[in-house]
């Protein structure tokens, strides 16, 4: 993996080896742990710690459940999830690098403000928010720009493409351009796994993963316990982590910086077991 750096909440940071994002859903009805952290403060604590322990080293807070047909929330409700997450982090955590998993920008821009966040990690490349970009623009902070088809209501009705890695590649291309018009620097890619894309979809780009190295930019891939690991075994996200370690492993040798996943050891093995053979 090409070494990188990000602005983090003011301090420039190089990042050498693959990172590990670590999960924490604060939603009733994610399709793999939804309800587990929601309005428990000792949950999220206890979850905050292990994943730490067990090597993440950055933490996603995502309070909006993106899975596909998930019912919408007002802002003001996805808000209300993130805070006492938030204030967990400032609290006991004040050095730990924290990402928001979010399409919002007043939600984003909240998250930023409060001193906690230092990274914005938008599943729609700023097409479900007209405000996204210019917000980024204006805090300074990494963002983190995914290629959806359509949005999370109906980005699984029949997705179809001429040649996906093209499309993504071009999709990301035109957004990046419009990134860097507004001023901002620090973009992680992702070519979105699972938002609108079939299970070949999924394994082609995860294939082609290498040619977005075209950026120049670190790739997050994020495909822990997907459907393109359990439709395809024909068993249940429970049952996904070895499924997930395959993929995450096969990501990271076809150029992944950045791994989002629920399983942070599992997730570090794979990392330290792939940079044997750099």
């Amino acid at each position: 993996m090409k070494p990188f750096t990000l602005n983090i909440n003011g301090t420039l940071r190089t990042f050498d080896k693959p990172q590990i994002m670590g999960i924490l859903n604060l939603t009733p009805d994610s399709f793999f742990d939804g309800g587990k952290y929601i309005d428990n403060c000792d949950a999220i604590r206890s979850r905050i710690d292990k994943m730490l322990a067990d090597g993440a080293n950055i933490i996603d807070l995502g309070a909006y459940s993106t899975r596909y047909g998930a019912d919408d929330v007002s802002e003001d409700e996805e808000w209300r999830r993130l805070e006492p997450a938030l204030k967990i982090l400032s609290n006991h955590y004040p050095n730990t690098i924290v990402s928001v998993d979010t399409f919002r920008a007043r939600v984003a821009q909240q998250c930023v403000e409060s001193g906690v966040v230092g990274i914005i990690n938008d599943i729609s490349a700023g097409t479900l928010d007209a405000n996204m970009f210019a917000t980024v623009a204006q805090l300074h902070v990494p963002y983190i720009l995914m290629h959806i088809q359509g949005n999370p209501k109906n980005m699984q009705n029949a997705p179809t493409y001429d040649d996906v890695t093209t499309e993504v590649i071009k999709f990301l291309s035109e957004k990046v351009l419009e990134l860097h018009r507004l001023g901002v620097a620090d973009i992680i890619i992702d070519p979105g796994f699972g938002f609108g894309k079939t299970v070949q979809h999924n394994y082609t780009l995860l294939k082609n993963l290498n040619n977005l190295t075209i950026f120049d930019m670190p790739i997050l891939v994020g495909i822990s316990r997907k459907s393109m690991i359990y439709k395809l075994l024909g068993i249940t996200p429970q049952e996904s982590l070895n499924g997930t370690s395959i993929l995450n492993t096969i990501s990271l040798m076809n150029g992944a910086s950045i791994l989002r996943v629920h399983d942070v050891k599992e997730a570090a093995e794979c990392v330290k077991i792939v940079e044997q053979l750099a």
